[in-house]
């Protein structure tokens, strides 16, 4: 179990440089995913909160849980670089849905948002945090 999680955690991109472009990456992109798709669930617009679209069939209280929570507390995991291989995949999961049913009709122009953030988010999952992020130290305290 401990090898699984050290795999999960281990993420150093081998220069600094690169450490420090995926810290900014994710930093941006977390950022902007809750300032533009977060705070749209806190937000009342014409006296009624956002609809979250629901392709799927799941119960609307499960869903609008998985869409809040991907926008609103997972951009903190990434922030921080906590656990992100495991933090991306719900975003990922909302994301393409987004693209692949939710947008699958729609313009290029439209489909190209949920389609950069998958990318983006799956280049996380790919490579993990880097050495600056608290999936790193964590790392060196199971190490030692």
């Amino acid at each position: 179990m401990i090898e699984i999680i050290k795999q999960i955690l281990s993420s150093d991109l081998g220069s600094s440089f690169n450490n420090a472009a995926i810290l900014v990456f994710r930093i941006l992109l977390a950022i902007e995913l809750f300032r533009v798709h977060g705070m749209k669930k806190f937000r009342v617009e014409n006296g009624q909160k956002e609809h979250v679209p629901n392709p799927l069939h799941l119960p609307e209280k499960l869903n609008g849980l998985m869409a809040t929570f991907s926008d609103t507390i997972i951009p903190f995991f990434i922030i921080f670089g906590l656990g992100t291989r495991l933090a991306v995949l719900p975003t990922i999961g909302v994301t393409a849905i987004g693209y692949f049913v939710v947008h699958k009709n729609d313009s290029l122009e439209v489909r190209d948002v949920p389609y950069m953030y998958t990318l983006s988010l799956l280049l996380l999952l790919a490579l993990g945090a880097g050495t600056y992020s608290l999936d790193y130290y964590l790392l060196t305290l199971i190490n030692n």
